[in-house]
């Protein structure tokens, strides 16, 4: 039941559950004939593919797989003539109308890829080096009926010696409607699997460069669990309204634009954040685009100024569902499976909008976020996709369409997989577009243009020919994508996930210059933009510190999460490393034009525990994800602060939030560029499940309530020193630290039992700020070093004591020399007039 050859899962026996509403009405066939000119071939009939009511599912293939396996056998070429199999025709099946639809139809052209508003009318574009035959598949909108299935699915098969150059298939229609049109492919080619080949003409295809993406309307709707997905188009509605004074981000100097080095992440997921009920928003629009626009105010008080938002490109959150499988109660609600790389969620827009209402919601989150001083990046999975292994394969688009070039094969030409998480996408189209519209995806050949070269077209069999080719020709692979995500979206940067997984060649062996990471570095336009490597892979390539970076790529600092968890958690010998991290990780990062920004510093992120778990469990309790609790991380760095989970015992619970605060402070004092989790703001907790992917529940969601609970404690803590961080650059050095900005205060660094640091940060105008942090479970008195000249120090914050005592901006004055500094506990003191 993985592959549904049509538009409805094998369970649904009306076509009504797909779409529903997607279009205002649908006839049963048009009748007419195509004319034209030299330039357009007559079409003397095309297939017309309609769902008999009440029919039912044949093993797994699907409502229409007996229709759609005889159909690839009817459909008409589309300048006439009948397909044919072994020189025999056969008869139409009675769910086969024959229809002359009014069209004119031409070879049409290879660039750009995907579908394009031509003067000729609608072009379709498709890249597949290794097809034999190609069919365009069309749902129309009609007049009559919200069902679209009503009008039918139209086929038409590109004749290879019109509608194809190169290794890309082609074709132009005229007088389709502008919008409100279905569209994918059929591709046949070779069946042998050894050779990687995995081509299935009973599959309705996504085009990988659909910007738009329609499937089921409402998120996690298990009515339509089997739903296809398809792409779509809309040429009719007005360009996007951004505001007579709005410029493209990072294009331009903007007066929100921010360094690096200022910005403060909260790392979040668009649904999660406001579909708890408690969110207080309509229901309509909670779980939307819309409605983090409703909740701006909150990211505003807490001090945040960028988000980055968990995957926001086409997913099926019921891909766990398709199968009987011990996940399939679960929800992909983190969305690391992605169907499409160009379409925003469409499960995203409010009311069940759809694909169009989504594109342009997310616009207007964009433009509000940005009106408020908030950058938005995007988490990008470019490692594997939604559609699996060959065991369980979910084929919906790149698979069906290359597989040989679109994944990371084998000599034997099986899958392979660094991701843990399916089969390594290859980003492999293999063309360089020679009007510089240029694809994103990393070849394996390459085809060049006789126009943009001069010379005639040439293919180099392996990624290092292609690239030493490109090198000389001053090119390379762009990342075309993205760049429609700035352009389009406006987007400030993008985080990629298991990123080390990009820097292998196409046996996976790891590459010191990785031609797309090179590429995202010296592009025009994204080398403006926050590009973030989650610098590993689930196959051991750990390139924290070392991640290809062109002197652009910041990085997901590992190492800082664990040693910092492991000092505050009162762990013996890693002083000094905790030590090297606050202070910016300079043996990492400290490195031809590398700044210590470069170091994204994280103690919490969506995979593990969240900052209230890390304090409250010692193990990860992940028995609801379906796989006998042996996924997720077994090395977490946690410390339950002596009791397994929940407890009303007051000192444990008191323990537990100074330790939070601990985290935190430790965090926003460091040099580089924080991140903080989506709900660490109020203590959320996931109950120690440290891998909840598959949780459309509160595990996941944002508890509104709790937060208000926790407003005036935990939360007022969290937002002051945020925004005592932004008030003070000594936290936020553009160049690493010298012996001028820093005085340790240490001399015992070589005692393995020492779980004590102090260090003064210098600032010019004398302000000067004194750290300490405790992580003994005794007192420990210190003598404070003697302030500036005039000035005394006063305390802002110590963690060991209730709010609001706890954070006191104007300081606390009569501090004195010496300052008794309580178990796991840390201080903060600014040396004031």
């Amino acid at each position: 039941m993985l592959h549904q050859p049509l538009l409805c899962g094998s369970k649904v026996t009306t076509p009504s559950t797909f779409f529903a509403s997607a279009f205002s009405a649908g006839n049963n066939a048009a009748r007419c004939s195509f004319t034209g000119n030299s330039s357009v071939r007559h079409v003397r009939s095309v297939r017309f593919m309609k769902q008999a009511s009440g029919s039912k599912s044949n093993n797994e293939r699907g409502v229409f797989s007996e229709t759609m396996d005889r159909a690839k056998h009817r459909t008409t070429n589309a300048y006439g003539g009948r397909a044919q199999e072994g020189g025999v025709l056969e008869e139409e099946s009675s769910k086969v109308i024959e229809s002359r639809p009014s069209w004119k139809i031409f070879p049409g052209q290879a660039f750009p890829l995907g579908v394009s508003e031509v003067d000729s009318g609608i072009n379709f574009s498709i890249f597949s080096q290794h097809a034999t035959a190609v069919t365009l598949c069309l749902v129309l909108p009609e007049r009559g009926s919200i069902d679209p299935l009503d009008g039918g699915m139209i086929e038409i098969v590109f004749d290879p010696n019109l509608n194809k150059t190169g290794d890309i298939w082609h074709i132009c229609i005229e007088d389709l409607p502008q919008s409100n049109v279905l569209y994918g492919y059929r591709i046949d080619g070779p069946q042998d699997w050894g050779k990687g080949h995995r081509f299935d003409s009973s599959i309705v295809l996504v085009d990988p460069y659909a910007k738009l993406v329609e499937g089921r309307r409402y998120f996690g709707d298990v009515n339509m669990k089997l739903s296809t997905f398809l792409g779509t188009f809309d040429f009719d509605s007005l360009p996007f309204d951004w505001g007579e004074n709005y410029k493209l981000p990072n294009i331009s100097e903007l007066a929100f634009y921010l360094r690096f080095k200022d910005l403060v992440i909260y790392e979040m997921n668009v649904r999660a954040f406001t579909i708890d009920e408690s969110s207080g928003l309509d229901s309509n629009i909670r779980g939307s685009y819309l409605g983090v626009i409703e909740k701006i105010p909150h990211l505003l008080e807490l001090g945040i100024n960028a988000v980055e938002l968990l995957p926001v490109f086409e997913f099926d959150e019921l891909e766990f569902q398709r199968r009987p499988n011990p996940r399939d109660h679960m929800i992909n609600t983190w969305g690391y499976s992605t169907i499409n790389f160009f379409s925003p969620m469409s499960r995203y827009a409010s009311a069940g909008g759809g694909s169009v209402n989504a594109s342009r919601e997310f616009k207007e989150m964009v433009k509000a976020l940005h009106s408020s001083g908030i950058e938005v990046i995007l988490d990008v999975v470019y490692n594997h996709t939604n559609e699996a292994d060959d065991d369980n394969p979910y084929t919906t688009s790149f698979r069906g369409i290359d597989n040989k070039v679109y994944y990371m094969l084998d000599n034997n030409g099986q899958l392979l997989n660094f991701s843990g998480c399916g089969p390594m996408f290859g980003l492999g189209l293999k063309f360089v577009d020679p009007n510089a519209r240029h694809v994103w995806l990393k070849p394996t050949h390459s085809y060049h243009d006789k126009k943009s070269t001069g010379k005639e077209p040439q293919f180099y069999p392996n990624w290092t020919a292609f690239v030493n080719a490109q090198c000389v020709r001053n090119q390379g692979p762009e990342p075309m994508h993205l760049r429609h995500w700035v352009t389009e979206y406006h987007v400030d940067g993008f985080r990629f996930d298991l990123a080390s997984a990009l820097c292998r060649g196409i046996d996976g062996s790891p590459l010191n210059a990785p031609p797309l990471i090179r590429a995202i570095a010296k592009d025009a336009v994204l080398s403006r933009c926050k590009i973030i490597a989650e610098p590993w892979d689930c196959g051991g390539l750990y390139l924290v510190g070392s991640f290809p970076n062109w002197d652009r790529w910041a990085e997901w600092n590992g190492k800082y999460r664990d040693d910092v968890r492991k000092f505050i958690k009162g762990d013996s010998g890693v002083k000094g490393s905790f030590a090297t991290r606050v202070a910016g990780s300079s043996d990492l990062y400290r490195m031809n034009k590398r700044r210590p920004y470069h170091s994204i510093n994280f103690v919490i992120a969506h995979d593990g525990f969240t900052l209230r778990d890390l304090v409250s469990y010692n193990f990860k309790h992940n028995e609801a994800n379906g796989e006998g609790g042996y996924d997720g991380s077994n090395d977490n760095f946690s410390w339950n602060c002596g009791f397994e989970g929940e407890t009303d015992d007051a000192s444990i619970k008191a323990l537990r939030a100074r330790q939070m605060k601990n985290f935190h402070l430790a965090l926003m004092i460091s040099q580089g560029t924080p991140m903080m989790l989506m709900g660490d703001e109020y203590g959320h907790t996931r109950n120690g499940n440290n891998n909840s992917y598959g949780h459309d529940t509160a595990i996941n969601s944002f508890l509104w309530d709790q937060l208000d609970a926790r407003k005036s404690d935990h939360f007022r803590f969290f937002s002051k020193v945020i925004k005592y961080r932004h008030a003070h650059e000594v936290f936020s050095h553009e160049s690493f630290l010298s012996k001028n900005d820093i005085t340790w205060h240490e001399d015992h660094w070589d005692n393995h039992d020492s779980k004590f640091l102090a260090f003064t940060l210098h600032d010019r105008s004398g302000g000067d700020i004194y750290l300490a942090f405790n992580a003994h479970d005794y007192f420990i008195k210190v003598l404070l070093p003697t302030p500036p000249e005039k000035r005394k120090w006063q305390r802002v914050v110590d963690t060991n004591l209730k709010s609001p005592d706890d954070f006191v901006h104007d300081g606390v004055p009569s501090v004195g020399n010496t300052y008794n500094i309580a178990p796991y506990s840390s201080i903060l003191l600014e040396a004031k007039f």
